[in-house]
């Protein structure tokens, strides 16, 4: 036990002052809504002059983790030329040209540049270098917006972000599917008899594809890694064959074939421009997985093995079509001899497998970031790696991400038309990463407005580009990622309005705690060995869950410690910077735990190397569970008032995500009426 006296009030940073939650509920989510844990590292200084440097995310050797970036981050980009130039010239998509000289160049010189702009220089040379300590991805790179004067972000910015990562989990559903079933298709091009099994077998990868997920990242990396590192070998060689018989193909690396492509199209196109976006479309998924790998393996993944391998196929197919146009219906296994058709098939199959992991473990890093600032509710985030802190399993996700996307194969059955669907989800979550890039170079960085414009400006004309001539696909099926996107960005929305909501509630009706304390100098109640512990919204009310016990049981406990867990704006906080005690009298010890968006909290664990001196054989844990209703007074709609007690209802225990002993828990209900 603390002996009295032995606390001072600790001298730390400034911490995260978001508005106070229910006892019962999960970390005060604050990393969005006020100023930033300064901790003393370059990677979060509100003001520093240039990037943060950020960490890779893992330790021991780089050349694994390259391997395991080769297999997992990649793997969407890299299986784009089984669809992308088909969908540019095959008589069955929805927006083509034929395979003339002119047409040829001309989308692949608009191939070529996509890359060298979307990828090599906005997210590689850009984007990658706003890391939040190591961390990716849109919500991490908006939490590294330094807060405004009333302690908050701007409202837009914080609903863009939400919006931009609710379409990445429609991205999520369909890059399985389209790249499964491309891949699949390819027997077709083998024999007619393979079409009844197309679907059925496409189904079945899928499934199992998202079945060896709690193997993690690193198991997949390391199984798959080779094998898209082959995949890459092959598709590189089938280009390089054509290229020398067809040199002639390298001239579309002049931008001047891509100006006489729309010269010469027009309106069309322009529409075909969306099917040049499939070249990109993993560009935001390998942000949001820098923190499985990190910076250094995933630049150095694309620039040995990655971007040369994309050229050399992409430009392999396009020398094809330059000697046979009939070659449109399929460019990619036009490449391939009809000896080696079958081994190909299989390479694909199993390359598209793990294409799909990197918007899986994306959506991962997504939803536990979000869970973390307040924008999602609990969920069960599984480690599985011991050396690399951002790989993480999501049960939850992984089965919501599955039944998507096996309904999306049986829904559009081809990748032509699920094609259709791909592209508009992404254009826009791209976009929005530019958007909120100009405020971090401008406001953290302390780029001019200018420079910081003119980049920006740059990256735009390609993202507006690739949104409206995707934007055209609505119709044909880029209905669904929107949808999906819409509902993500509802629950979204929802709970964090709900969980505020709540907040309100209980902050306009919490005793101070002054005045419990007062009324314990004058009652001099009972006292029990032992202490117990109070999930507390903020260090300035008393905890309903307190007040509840008090009032049943007519006794406390000799140390009553009323804890408050706060989510800062950082991937992690230092040991150093986790806790802060402050004595309030009558055996009263406030207790603050701090944990960046990156980590899981353990209670038990951090209060154990405190100075409480904790006996768990006599320590418990008090929480509030509350019941909600519908029908009270607040302004939230009715629909949002019953899907925040749907979602209330089925959010994980805070017993489970607190780590808290469960034997060693009560839990005291009340009912609300939002």
């Amino acid at each position: 036990m603390l002996p009295r006296g032995a606390l001072t009030r600790a001298t730390m940073p400034a911490s995260v002052n978001a508005p106070p939650l229910p006892p019962s509920a999960s970390p005060v989510p604050s990393a969005l809504s006020a100023r930033s844990l300064r901790v003393a590292r370059a990677a979060v200084a509100p003001h520093a002059k240039g990037p943060a440097p950020g960490h890779h995310g893992a330790s021991g050797s780089r050349w694994p983790l390259v391997v395991g970036a080769i297999g997992v981050v990649f793997g969407d980009i890299g299986t784009s030329p089984l669809y992308a130039l088909k969908e540019c010239f095959s008589p069955e998509s929805a927006h083509h040209v034929a395979a003339t000289s002119v047409n040829v160049l001309g989308v692949l010189s608009l191939v070529f540049w996509s890359l060298l702009v979307v990828i090599v220089v906005k997210y590689l040379t850009f984007i990658m270098r706003a890391d939040n300590d190591g961390a990716g991805g849109i919500l991490a790179l908006l939490a590294l917006v330094p807060p405004r004067r009333d302690k908050s972000r701007p409202g837009f910015l914080i609903l863009l972000a939400l919006f931009g990562t609710a379409l990445l989990y429609g991205d999520g559903v369909i890059t399985p599917a389209i790249s499964v079933l491309s891949a699949i298709e390819g027997l077709e091009v083998a024999t007619s008899a393979a079409k009844p099994i197309v679907l059925p077998l496409t189904i079945a990868i899928i499934l199992a594809l998202f079945v060896v997920q709690r193997w993690g990242t690193a198991g997949i990396g390391k199984v798959f890694g080779p094998v898209t590192l082959l995949w890459f070998a092959v598709i590189a060689v089938l280009g390089g064959r054509q290229i020398i018989a067809n040199p002639h193909v390298l001239f579309a690396i002049d931008p001047r074939h891509a100006i006489e492509f729309f010269a010469v199209n027009g309106s069309i196109g322009f529409l075909v421009l969306g099917s040049v976006f499939l070249v990109v479309t993993g560009g935001e998924a390998l942000y949001a997985d820098m923190g499985h790998f990190g910076r250094g393996p995933i630049r150095l993944a694309w620039y040995l093995v990655v971007f040369p391998a994309l050229l050399l196929c992409y430009f392999g197919q396009g020398a094809k079509l330059l000697s046979d146009p009939s070659a449109a219906a399929n460019p990619f296994y036009a490449l391939v001899p009809s000896w080696a058709r079958y081994p190909v098939v299989g390479l694909a199959t199993a390359a598209t497998v793990v294409a799909s992991q990197a918007l899986i473990s994306g959506a991962f890093s997504l939803t536990h970031q979000a869970v973390q600032l307040g924008f999602f509710p609990r969920v069960t985030v599984v480690h599985t790696s011991k050396t690399t802190e951002g790989q993480i399993y999501i049960p939850e996700i992984n089965t919501a991400l599955m039944l998507a996307c096996m309904g999306c194969v049986l829904l559009f059955k081809s990748s032509s038309a699920l094609a259709a669907a791909y592209g508009i989800a992404v254009t826009g979550t791209m976009g929005i990463t530019t958007i909120i890039f100009y405020y971090v170079v401008t406001h953290r960085w302390g780029w001019s407005r200018l420079r910081a414009g003119a980049l920006a400006g740059l990256f735009l004309v390609f993202d507006l580009a690739f949104f409206f001539a995707n934007a055209a696909k609505f119709v044909d099926g880029g209905w669904f990622p929107i949808t999906v996107g819409l509902l993500l960005f509802a629950i979204m929305t929802t709970w964090k309005r709900g969980r505020r909501e709540l907040s309100d509630k209980f902050r306009s009706t919490m005793l101070p705690l002054e005045a419990f304390l007062e009324d314990l100098e004058l009652s001099k109640p009972l006292r029990v060995r032992g202490t117990a512990i109070f999930m507390a919204s903020s260090a300035v009310g008393t905890p309903p869950a307190l007040l509840h016990h008090f009032k049943h049981s007519q006794s406390l406990h000799d140390q009553l410690v009323l804890l408050t867990v706060e989510n800062v704006a950082v991937p992690e906080v230092s040991a150093g910077e986790r806790v802060t005690m402050v004595e309030k009298g009558h055996g009263v010890v406030h207790v603050t735990l701090r944990y960046g968006f990156m980590e899981l909290p353990d209670v038990p664990r951090a209060l154990a190397a405190t100075e409480l001196h904790l006996d768990p054989a006599r320590t418990s844990y008090y929480l509030g569970r509350e019941t909600l209703l519908t029908d009270g007074p607040s302004k939230m709609a009715r629909w949002r008032k019953w899907l925040f007690a749907f979602i209330s209802r089925n959010a994980r225990p805070a017993t489970s995500y607190f780590a808290l002993p469960a034997n060693r828990v009560v839990e005291l209900g009340q009912q609300i009426d939002l």
